[in-house]
This record gives structure tokens, sequence and C-alpha cells, in this order.
């Protein structure tokens, strides 16, 4: 069963539902994938540099031996990259072991000291993280529109993007609107504002997190869990459903088969029976006293997000 797709500012398409690889383990990912792609019928895989395990993801691709040309793959920039893009996306290339990326995404609007004491999360003596705090986010859209210039990419997009930092640090000054914004967006985390301010950019928001992270409430929630009766669906399904019925690209994380086929099927499902009256009781649960942000690194800088305090790390 294949996802409808989603038309980018630039013309090209994005399978609505994509494979998440966050957390998924060397060894397990590269089955993950091959099983995804081959078997139940996905066409989108999301992964990053940052996730260690680009190389089995590429390799699950290639067992699958479905065509690159009808998968969409999407990499990501990492903290510590923002001053040499190119050859950042050439190393996630090569450990794809692709010719180019359907999508390539600034991962955060951090940039980290390449030069630190760590390749990804270098820190101050204090224990912080090491933010260049000099660093201008439209110079790493610059370098990012380089690379889609060159044909390296068929489209650009950025990560945990907040409206403030868009408005602020990068809409004025870049030549090409990110194609999409990826964000933590789920039941409980719905940013509805965000996603309507988005949409007005004619950027699309992508979901990852959708059914929150280990051990999460979501699944527990009521309100969905009582739809998903109504319906014959599993909460899950209601979970996913939900962001897909909204024009949000969704990105359900799983190595488990069975699981990876559910999430697909069950999204659709649930997204073509679910009404404009369940889409807006499922809008007001979090405003109900259950917003729960699951995601927030201690960068110890302001995104500009709201219901994300700012945190920074300590020794």
């Amino acid at each position: 069963m294949a996802a409808p797709k989603i038309k980018l500012n630039n013309g090209v398409e994005i399978p609505v539902i994509g494979l998440g690889t966050w957390q998924s383990k060397p060894e397990e990912v590269i089955n993950a994938v091959e099983y995804a792609i081959k078997e139940a019928g996905y066409r989108h895989i999301d992964c990053a540099w940052a996730y260690d395990n680009e190389k089995e993801v590429g390799e699950g691709i290639r067992r699958s031996g479905v065509p690159r040309s009808e998968i969409f793959v999407t990499s990501k920039l990492w903290c510590t990259h923002h001053h040499r893009v190119e050859e950042a996306l050439d190393e996630s290339l090569a450990n794809l072991g692709l010719d180019y990326l359907d999508l390539y995404l600034i991962h955060w609007p951090i940039h980290l000291n390449p030069n630190g004491n760590h390749p990804k999360f270098p820190t101050r003596e204090d224990g912080s993280r090491d933010v260049i705090t000099d660093w201008k986010i439209r110079d790493t859209w610059a370098r990012m529109e380089a690379v889609l210039a060159k044909g390296k990419v068929r489209a650009i997009g950025v990560s945990n993007f907040s409206e403030k930092i868009l408005e602020r640090d990068l809409l004025p000054y870049a030549k090409v609107v990110p194609a999409v914004d990826q964000v933590e967006l789920h039941l409980y985390n719905p940013q509805l504002g965000l996603v309507e301010y988005l949409k007005s950019k004619g950027i699309v928001p992508q979901a990852y997190s959708p059914l929150g992270s280990t051990n999460s409430p979501l699944l527990q929630d009521e309100t969905a869990s009582a739809l998903a009766q109504q319906y014959g669906l599993s909460t899950a399904d209601v979970l996913l459903g939900y962001l897909v019925a909204k024009d949000i690209v969704t990105l359900p994380k799983s190595v488990t088969p069975e699981r990876i086929k559910r999430n697909l099927e069950g999204a659709l499902a649930a997204a073509k029976k679910l009404s404009k009256e369940d889409i807006k009781k499922l809008d007001g649960v979090a405003a109900s006293g259950k917003q729960n942000r699951l995601i927030q690194p201690p960068w110890g800088v302001d995104l500009g997000f709201d219901n994300w305090p700012v945190r920074v790390q300590t020794k």
C-alpha cells in the first residue's frame, strides 16, 4: 500500500508517510528499511548523519530491490557541519551509497563548535553545549541553496525551526523558501499555530515522534482511544491518521515488521475515517491540560518555540 504524495513548493512530490530511523540500531535498521520498502510499500525514508546508521539505511534501500528513483530519501545536516554543507552532504551520500538526496534539512538552527571536544556534542568547560553564538543561520542556508543549485539534492528544508527563527533569521535572506520544516508534532504537542504559519508560507510541516517517544503517554490517551474503538482502529492508527488528515508528512519509527506495516496502513485508514469534528476534538486535547513536548535537548539557546523553556546542560 503506497502513501499519497504532497507537492512541495518546488513541485517535488513527497509521500505523506515515511519511515523514521532515529534511535534505530544499525543492525536492526537494515532489515527495517528493506522490509518497509519491499514488503510494506513505503517509498519514503527519513534519516540523518547524526543517527549513526546512514550506511545501514543505504544497505536496506539496496536490498529492497526497488529502483532508487521510486524512493524518497531525506537526510540532515548536523550542528557541527554548518560551515561545510557540501562536504557534509557528500559524506551522507557516501554513507547511503546514493548520488543525490530528495530532501536535505538543517537538523537544528544551532551551529556547534566544529573544532570542539566532541564530533557531535562539543561542550564548554562548564559542561554546557559549545554553541557558536555569532554564526548566522542565513549563511548555512546560502550553502544549502548552493547544493540545491548543483543538483545534489532535489529539495532543501529545515528541522526544529520555530516561526520566530524563520521570520528573523532565515526567510528575509532566503532565495529559496524551505520546502519543509520537520518538528515534533503529535497529539500532546500539536503546535497548531506553527502548522498554520508554515502552510501560509508554502512550507510543508513534517512530524517526527508522531507517537511520542519510548513509554509515551499518547498511546493511552482517552480521546484517541475512544475514537479508535469507534472506528475499529488502534490508538496508534488514530494518532498517525490525525496528522496525515491535516496534510502533515508523518514519520513513525519502528524496526518491527508488523508495526512498520500497520503504521502505514493504519494511518491511511484513520485519515480517511476521521471526521472534521474528530480532528477538532483531537486538536483540543493538548490544550485541555495534556500539552507535553517530549524532545528538549539542552542547547542553552532560546529556539522561539512555545512550551520549551531554555535548558542548559551542566557537568
